[in-house]
């Protein structure tokens, strides 16, 4: 299996993007994401801290993060309901990427 990121690697910043907003982001990650800032600007030619810079990048309206939020919260009740247990947050992170945007 290839590693998800490999041909797109700004995947994992729009990936991270939506697991910080449903507040799932761990700190490694958000570590990284805040290290690669000067990167992302150079390579974007855009300023500000790695989510406003994923947000400008692939044109993100202000409330996605709420909208984000709505969709975790309601399908976590759904599937902790008919599955017993918890949702994978980073599995709905991808999952919620690869359906609004086919894989960034």
């Amino acid at each position: 299996m290839s590693d998800r990121y490999t041909d797109k690697p700004f995947l994992r910043f729009v990936d991270a993007y939506v697991l910080k907003a449903i507040g799932h982001l761990d700190e490694a990650t958000d570590a990284y994401c805040t290290a690669m800032v000067p990167s992302l600007e150079k390579s974007f030619g855009l300023k500000g801290t790695w989510p406003q810079i994923v947000a400008q990048q692939m044109n993100f309206m202000p409330g996605l993060p709420a909208q984000i939020l709505h969709t975790w919260a309601e399908g976590k009740a759904r599937y902790e309901e008919a599955n017993g247990e918890a949702p994978d947050p980073v599995q709905f992170a991808m999952i919620w990427v690869d359906q609004n945007f086919g894989r960034a």
